[in-house]
């Protein structure tokens, strides 16, 4: 076989957006490592790039956290819940490697004594496994613990690095719980970590058939000139869970479905499929174009959010035959609370390319199935010739999760002697297209921030834009006069029929899942 031609053969899912910069060895300091996060996503996905080959020998993890325990105990938790949470099975010999650069470090975020210790730990590291100074400080914690750690990292100087080194920090949502927290959220990071060391992480991102959004619209000359208010009628934009708050609630009731999941993973995906084409692929390019999407959303007035927006709030129900409490009824929640667990919304883009075409967003719990996706609906053909017998319109279905891939609905003629015309798919599907099963979001944004490529994660302005249009919705919410309705819906239900209404008003309905 021809070497050269071989190599020529780059997949481009495989490499994402970009050519991938080559992920430094590096020390990464999880702060939180006894948390479910860590558990759950980090070490599984840290050991699935070591077992893909992707993840440079020398990478070394420390584990951060307040309580007593040693390597070896922070090991053997770490290869329970590796087994366990794995997308592929703990080869033993991968994982003893693996395991010896797996390190616990035991201190109090506020003890800055610890912190120095720490600091003196990475610089042995450094020496002894060839890290280079590297750091990679990943803030698995709530928010309310950001600046304390941010305090003592600075106070040791291990947010600064020698040249030719570098020192990133990587944040989880929630940032902020509404503009001026998110601000001050901001705020108190740019005081130890300037903006390009600073990796704001949204998971929906990693997902391979997000990343795949821009391939699909500027690689292929077929849907571009077509993805306009020409030709699209409308857009749609659904998360859906079976699951309820799951031992969530003390954050949940102070954040809702709104906070939680629309002013972050939708309006990223919204952004994907709305911006304009970039410049080139660098990482702010791509986010100075998404930025402008947000900064575009008409903003909705106060008296107009009742009929924009709809508000909903999971009771009694069942899912797949079994019963299901109320929200109000789950531990820690309030009997009386106003929390909303689903939202849908109607939203337009005031610009030139999506100019009156309207996006729906719903987002929810305790619905009857679990799935992301994003549908674009297209105008009908003109009715006449064979649409006189058709009322379908194309819908391109891109599936964020949980099996990725990309669907294209059209017409066709049934097979027979009579003349009848019916809907077809054309389907592709991540894994039986490329026989392998799609890297977890965290493999990708983890290996992103250990190679200093930003593109998939939320910059400072995303963040403000998105806060400043989601406020709107939530004081209109808490107001004490004329705040819109709270509806419930029994779990196991597609939400408020007052969301079926949102688009039954435009002559539409909602695609089904």
């Amino acid at each position: 076989m021809n070497r050269a031609a071989d190599q020529s053969q780059v997949n481009p899912l495989r490499e994402g957006l970009s050519t991938r910069a080559v992920p430094q060895p590096c020390s990464v300091v999880i702060f939180g490592a006894t948390g479910d996060l860590t558990h759950r996503k980090l070490l599984p996905a840290l050991y699935n790039l070591a077992a893909d080959g992707e993840l440079p020998p020398a990478v070394t993890v420390i584990g951060f956290a307040r309580r007593e325990k040693s390597d070896d105990d922070f090991r053997r938790e770490m290869e329970e819940a590796t087994r366990k949470f794995s997308r592929q099975n703990v080869r033993d010999e991968i994982w003893k490697n693996f395991s010896q650069s797996i390190f616990y470090h035991q201190s109090d975020f506020s003890d800055e004594a610890g912190f120095k210790s720490l600091a003196e730990r990475l610089d042995k590291i450094d020496k002894e496994r060839g890290t280079r100074g590297n750091r990679l400080f990943y803030f698995a914690v709530g928010p309310d613990q950001f600046e304390p750690i941010l305090k003592h990292l600075k106070a040791v100087d291990l947010n600064k690095t020698c040249e030719g080194s570098w020192a990133r920090v990587i944040i989880e949502k929630p940032f902020g719980s509404d503009l001026a927290s998110a601000r001050e959220l901001n705020r108190v990071v740019s005081n130890s970590f300037s903006e390009h060391q600073t990796y704001r992480i949204d998971h929906f991102l990693g997902k391979e058939t997000a990343q795949n959004i821009l391939v699909l619209r500027f690689a292929n000359a077929i849907f571009e000139p077509l993805w306009n208010t020409r030709y699209i009628d409308h857009v749609q934009i659904t998360a859906a869970e079976t699951l309820g708050v799951e031992g969530r609630a003390g954050y949940y009731e102070g954040a809702g479905a709104l906070r939680d999941m629309v002013q972050n993973h939708l309006l990223q995906l919204l952004c994907l499929v709305a911006m304009e084409a970039p410049s080139d692929l660098s990482a702010d390019s791509i986010r100075d174009e998404k930025v402008k999407v947000v900064h575009c959303l008409r903003r909705i007035a106060t008296d107009e959010v009742a009929s924009n927006v709809v508000r909903g709030q999971y009771a009694e129900g069942a899912i797949n035959g079994k019963s299901v409490p109320g929200y109000r009824t789950e531990k820690n929640v309030d009997p009386k609370s106003m929390t909303d667990t689903f939202v849908a919304l109607r939203l337009n883009i005031d610009n030139w390319r999506w100019w009156d075409v309207p996006i729906y967003m719903r987002v929810g719990k305790r619905l009857p199935k679990s799935g992301t996706e994003i549908s674009v609906h297209f105008k009908k053909a003109p009715m006449v010739l064979f649409n006189k017998e058709t009322h379908d319109s194309n819908v391109l279905v891109i599936r964020i999760q949980p099996d990725e891939g990309i669907s294209l609905r059209m017409q066709a003629k049934m097979p027979g002697t009579s003349f009848r015309i019916e809907p077809v798919k054309m389907d592709f599907h991540y894994g039986t297209s490329f026989g392998k099963a799609s890297p977890e979001a965290y493999e990708r944004l983890l290996l992103d921030a250990m190679s200093g490529d930003a593109t998939l994660f939320a910059r400072r302005d995303e963040v403000e834009e998105a806060w400043a249009f989601i406020d709107i919705i939530e004081n209109a919410w808490s107001a004490k006069k004329n705040a819109p309705d709270l509806f419930l819906y029994p779990a196991g239900s597609w939400g408020p029929e007052a969301a079926d209404e949102l688009l039954a008003r435009d002559g539409r309905s909602w695609r089904r899942l």
